[in-house]
């Protein structure tokens, strides 16, 4: 690009690091003492929908309160989530736009960790998460993969590793 004579150089993000920027946005919404999560729904490069990470309508809030109940008591991360009283990005996302939208959509997620600001890692959603997804429609998921790079997730593929381990439950 060229400017009164001189060149200036701009660099543009890629789609994908746009719309994960965006995600990051959405997430310092987030009401969650542990883990802030953003979600975005876009197709055909339009933002159909946005979620981050937090307390039901009409509920308190963890920052409200000043404490989660699954860090006081060492919970993992992945595990015991119904002890959360966060609705998933990704939950609150697909909740807020309709199905017809969502159909052959791209879901950018991305979060940071609350203490020490640095991405969440791994970003993957949860199992839940994963049915919400292949049940909206939404053909692909994309993810931080470390510093520049993304991870380009087929949902189809959840579906199949659900068929899979519906069958190796069976045959216990």
């Amino acid at each position: 690009m060229q400017e009164a004579g001189r060149e200036i150089n701009v660099k543009r993000p890629t789609k994908s690091q746009y719309y994960l920027d965006i995600a990051m946005a959405v997430a310092m919404r987030s009401t969650c003492l542990r883990r802030r999560f953003g979600a975005v729904i876009v197709k055909n490069d339009q933002i159909i929908s946005t979620g981050y990470n937090g307390a039901p309508r009409l509920t308190t809030n963890c920052i409200d309160l000043g404490y989660c109940i699954r860090q006081q008591r060492n919970i993992p991360s992945g595990q015991n989530y119904e002890l959360c009283r966060a609705v998933h990005a990704e939950m609150n996302a697909v909740i807020h736009a309709s199905r017809l939208d969502m159909t052959d959509a791209d879901l950018y997620l991305t979060g940071v960790e609350v203490a020490t600001g640095q991405l969440a890692s791994p970003v993957i959603p949860c199992l839940l998460c994963k049915r919400v997804i292949i049940n909206a429609g939404i053909s692909r998921v994309i993810l931080p993969d470390g510093s520049g790079a993304f991870k380009y997730i087929d949902v189809s593929d959840w579906a199949i590793e659900d068929r899979i381990s519906c069958r190796t439950e069976e045959q216990s």
